[in-house]
């Protein structure tokens, strides 16, 4: 834990003094669990005027291995889980960036926000991924040991 203290640590600093529009810091009271805030900055009318909450949960072995990241609602002010293609109603996402394969340490809290901002940005599907209500009903796992499937990168 010692390596990813060290890297949180660094990371919190530079989130505390300054971050992109559309993303703000909510809260890390400590290193295994982060929450921060993105909002879409152009006129997507899927997105528009949504603020949307992510946790990101942190192993022992990051940044070698990716954050655990997922939509999470929140009841006040009401927050839900954005409509996307590759995001389940339960919050969870189908990113290859979040997996094993796609994942990088030069990526960062930061880069992820920034890469979850784009992928609304750019969707124009409202809709679920197909399956999403038998994988929330189903699933048991948590998001970093699900093994997805990453066929539609045009979303």
């Amino acid at each position: 834990m010692m390596f990813a203290t060290k890297r949180l640590g660094k990371e919190l600093i530079k989130i505390q003094q300054s971050l992109p529009p559309g993303i703000d810091f909510v809260s890390a009271p400590d290193f295994k669990q982060w929450e921060m805030d993105i909002r879409v900055l152009d006129a997507n009318p899927l997105y528009l005027d949504q603020t949307y909450r992510l946790r990101f949960r942190f192993s022992t072995n990051y940044p070698i291995e990716a954050p655990e990241v997922t939509f999470i609602p929140l009841s006040q002010p009401l927050r839900t889980i954005p409509i996307h293609p590759h995001i389940y109603s339960n919050g969870i996402i189908c990113l290859d960036l979040l997996g094993t394969q796609g994942w990088s340490p030069v990526q960062n809290v930061e880069s992820v926000c920034m890469s979850l901002q784009s992928m609304l940005t750019g969707n124009t599907k409202n809709e679920r991924p197909p399956g999403d209500e038998e994988f929330v009903r189903r699933n048991t796992q948590r998001p970093r040991d699900i093994r997805f499937v990453y066929e539609d990168s045009t979303v």
